[in-house]
């Protein structure tokens, strides 16, 4: 599709605002509606943070960490040792305690790969080595006990949970049997139980097979939506919908293991012109808080049994985005996240423009989706090892979940130093944590749902994080 990038964004910026990143503010957006009929809440600035004698994890003044697990080093019930590549988490309470479930982005053979324990297997064969982890914690993040709640998948990336209390845990592969280190197709997403009883290691095909990130459940459980991290094309968005009068619970894994149960359709963001904007990479921070309308297109073979479903459509059809990535619902919407797109390189058209990270909200019922923060392009982000202790430049958020006060956090996965971030669409953008021991990603921030505890990984070398403090003083 040829395209104009003026003649689709004409009169977008009616209502926007545009900015430069100036100091610790690199994200800025007016307040969009909520679930209660108000506005986004208002974080407060964190105090700088504090360099880690033991050199792991910085953390702003009257905060202090516990390690849940750490690869290789901390045991299974089964004795293996805990598995690496810690992904995306999600919290569970019982009322007492937390149970973790917690993916591993393990693509292949490898000896901290997921331990294949009976009836949690998926795919028998060696290179299936990914899989997910439930870890039992105490209200002050101590570790009570790990053990496998699925095995024989691969590269485990994010996911989400469901609304009976489950995980939903996403392969971000497109990767087929080939008879020897992978028995069976991947690409798909699975269900997950932390009771340590159930375990139903079955593909829920309805979903598609692609390169999965993060997904979420809306709040009337008729609905889907799901981010696919994949280049050559950019990725796409997806929502699943059921059939009429459906709703989503906990026996729903048998009726999603059918490849034609329900619909799966990807997003096209609509121009002026009423059509698809080809690429995300053609809007920029003139166009934050400007509801674009929303169209939703069928994907013709969901299991990609010969072209990627990604590939199914031209770029007149739906609208692409470099790495679509973390994703997480509220009442009234879903949060998605593109982390970057740098020029110069495949990840955007020619005329887009570059960027370091976006935000979105889509609304359920408006059928709307809104650029609700930016990371505009910033050399400095770009400076790798150079601009490392920099607790300012921010690049790439990954990961996001939203706190128990309505706020965002986000995980980076970038090329200087990586922070957990505090966020709202809005206000500034805070760093409130930075790892000091490597240039690896955070992934899996979760909230407890009292509040008192956030915790998030450090992929390598696998680090599970309980990190508390007066959060309340500057998030609620």
């Amino acid at each position: 599709m040829s395209l104009d990038r003026r003649a689709v964004l004409r009169g977008a910026a009616v209502g926007g605002v545009g900015f430069a990143a100036v100091g610790a503010v690199p994200s800025l957006a007016q307040a969009s509606p909520q679930e209660k009929g108000g506005t986004f809440p208002q974080n407060k600035p964190f105090p700088p943070l504090m360099d880690d004698p033991k050199g792991l994890l910085a953390l702003p003044p009257g905060f202090k960490y516990s390690i849940v697990t750490r690869a290789g080093e901390t045991k299974l019930t089964s004795g293996q040792p805990t598995p690496g590549a810690h992904d995306g988490t999600a919290a569970f309470s019982d009322g007492h305690d937390y149970l973790l479930i917690q993916n591993h982005e393990i693509g292949g053979n490898d000896p901290l790969g997921v331990p294949q324990i009976k009836g949690t297997v998926y795919d028998a064969g060696v290179g299936a080595a990914g899989g997910c982890t439930v870890i039992s914690v105490d209200r002050n993040g101590k570790n009570q006990g790990e053990w496998v709640g699925l095995s024989g998948t691969l590269t485990n990336c994010a996911g989400g949970p469901t609304p009976w209390g489950t995980w939903m845990t996403c392969e971000e592969t497109e990767s087929k049997a080939n008879g020897t280190t992978r028995l069976k197709d991947h690409g798909y997403v699975f269900e997950v139980w932390g009771d340590g009883k159930t375990a139903n290691p079955v593909p829920l095909k309805a979903l598609g097979r692609y390169a999965h990130e993060a997904l979420a459940i809306d709040n009337d459980r008729e609905h889907i939506y799901l981010s696919e991290d994949a280049g050559g094309p950019n990725g796409l968005f997806y929502r699943w919908t059921g059939p009429r009068k459906y709703r989503l619970d906990q026996r729903s894994w048998k009726d999603l293991a059918d490849v034609d149960f329900g619909t799966l359709e990807a997003m096209a963001i609509l121009g002026d012109d009423g059509k698809p904007i080809p690429d995300v990479a053609y809007l920029t921070s003139a166009q934050l808080l400007r509801p674009f309308r929303v169209a939703w297109v069928k994907v013709p073979d969901r299991d990609a049994v010969s072209v990627s479903t990604r590939k199914q459509f031209t770029d007149g059809q739906v609208t692409r985005g470099k790495k679509f990535e973390g994703v997480y619902g509220t009442h009234d919407g879903v949060y998605v996240v593109n982390s970057f797109a740098k020029m110069g390189t495949t990840d955007i058209p020619a005329d887009g423009v570059p960027h370091e990270g976006m935000v979105w909200f889509y609304n359920y019922e408006k059928e709307t989706i809104q650029l609700v923060t930016y990371f505009p392009a910033n050399p400095a982000a770009d400076q790798g090892s150079a601009a490392k202790y920099n607790d300012f430049n921010f690049d790439a958020p990954d990961n996001v979940t939203v706190t128990p006060w309505g706020s965002l956090i986000l995980a980076e996965d970038g090329l200087q130093s990586s922070h957990v971030l505090s966020s709202v669409p809005g206000g500034p953008t805070y760093a409130i944590a930075r790892n000091m021991l490597n240039d690896s990603e955070f992934t899996g921030p979760t909230f407890s749902d009292d509040g008192k505890v956030l915790f998030v990984n450090m992929q390598t070398p696998g680090i599970t994080f309980a990190i508390t403090g007066p959060w309340r003083d500057y998030l609620g």
